[in-house]
């Protein structure tokens, strides 16, 4: 279809999404055009301020606009308690089950010697200091049952084997 010029990025823009083809890219481009100039500049100001403004939390690498995240500034987490999982999408989900109350632990990824990924590019290091640094005593390990996690999951339990971490 021959749109003007930018309605034409804007549909290429949506499609970079996932899964969203061209159809839905249409809807989304044609919903935008509709909205009054508030809603749009509210709409185009929230994707500016996400990519300015959300980082990594320096403690357990959660997404943050702080040095800490929510989770870990929160005081009444039990600090003893890590969950490991992936990404910070897993922690979102964790979180809106509201049942779990420790602290996490986000990777960045699985071992994946395939894709080229070793246990160096994720963030195991960093999850085995803050084991010894803040004396933690139980690990779980919530991390995809593919191949990839199943082999990081067994990488991380071994290199507990010789701890009091319960995992």
């Amino acid at each position: 279809m021959n749109y003007p010029e930018s309605l034409s990025e804007l549909i290429e823009a949506f499609k970079k999404l996932p899964s969203v083809g061209e159809k839905t890219a249409e809807r989304h481009a044609f919903a935008v055009m509709k909205m009054d100039e508030e809603d749009s500049e509210f709409f185009s100001n929230a994707i500016k301020n996400v990519k300015i403004k959300i980082k990594t939390c320096e403690k357990c690498g959660n997404l943050s606009e702080e040095k800490l995240c929510l989770i870990c500034s929160d005081e009444n987490r039990d600090s003893s308690l890590i969950c490991v999982v992936e990404d910070a999408k897993a922690v979102i989900l964790l979180e809106k089950m509201g049942t779990y109350a420790g602290g996490y632990h986000v990777l960045g990824g699985v071992i994946s010697p395939m894709d080229g990924k070793g246990p160096d590019d994720i963030s195991i290091k960093p999850l085995l200091k803050r084991i010894k640094d803040e004396k933690v005593k139980e690990i779980i390990i919530a991390i995809s049952p593919t191949i990839e996690g199943e082999t990081t999951s067994l990488y991380i339990s071994k290199l507990l084997e010789e701890t009091d971490v319960v995992v």
